[in-house]
């Protein structure tokens, strides 16, 4: 069966390929010493898994402007490795049915032990990748507490509503939005860039029938884009996105 760090290395290798420049290569490797100056991050994890996922980096990484030119190396890793390990939670979920997420994800010391290592090679230029997965099965007293909302009382339908719960309704993501004069928008072209009003750590919107029925964060599950839920709306209030159909 596999392990969170089996999907984790599934999708660093498909990720880093699109997000890094030059479409670098990511594979399994045997370790190899560090320059000086290496560092890495740790993510806290919970759910049906607990614990830690650490990722230590080789320092001279920084030298190349892998997440791109002008931009702080070190604060790019950041953002793409805690992508990485909120996708492999996704992958996870997708795959074998346990849930976890990524409580924080922070920097952390380099660790002396390691699970797994990968080599991330560019052009001529290669860094080592040293993987440490500190993960435990949650508690039983999680899966104990699980019986006891299966008893908990189901919202209460309008009479005959029940005859519509397999109507297929169109759902989309909202990432954000803008407004902008016409003629800016007559005026965009390829390449061109359009900031919208939320921040990357915001969480985004799922629509149905114009109305939000959830919010949560943007994984990748299966190549796909997908959502895990971190929000969601009262029953009541998600049935008035299908009063529109009517």
């Amino acid at each position: 069966m596999k392990t969170y760090l089996d999907y984790w290395a599934q999708v660093a290798t498909d990720l880093f390929a699109q997000a890094l420049a030059g479409e670098p290569q990511f594979a399994e490797s045997l370790p190899r010493p560090f320059t000086a100056g290496s560092f890495g991050f740790a993510a806290t994890i919970s759910g049906d898994l607990e614990g830690q996922f650490f990722i230590l980096l080789d320092g001279s990484i920084l030298e190349t402007p892998l997440v791109g030119e002008g931009m702080d190396q070190k604060a790019g890793w950041a953002e793409i490795l805690k992508e990485t390990c909120n996708a492999a939670a996704g992958e996870l979920l997708a795959r074998s049915g346990k849930k976890c997420r990524v409580e924080r994800f922070e920097e952390a010391p380099g660790q002396s032990k390691v699970t797994r290592a990968f080599e991330l090679r560019s052009g001529d230029r290669a860094w080592t990748v040293l993987v440490r997965e500190d993960l435990r099965a949650a508690a039983a007293a999680v899966s104990a507490a699980k019986p006891a909302a299966a008893n908990a009382p189901a919202s209460r339908l309008s009479p005959g509503l029940e005859l519509l719960l397999d109507v297929e309704l169109e759902a989309s993501l909202r990432f954000g939005s803008r407004e902008m004069p016409l003629g800016q928008i007559l005026d965009l072209g390829p390449g061109d860039v359009v900031q919208l009003d939320r921040h990357v750590a915001d969480p985004v919107d799922l629509i149905v029938g114009d109305k939000i029925v959830a919010r949560g964060e943007v994984v990748l599950v299966n190549g796909n884009f997908g959502l895990r839920v971190t929000e969601v709306a009262v029953p009541e209030k998600r049935l008035e996105s299908i009063r529109c159909l009517f």
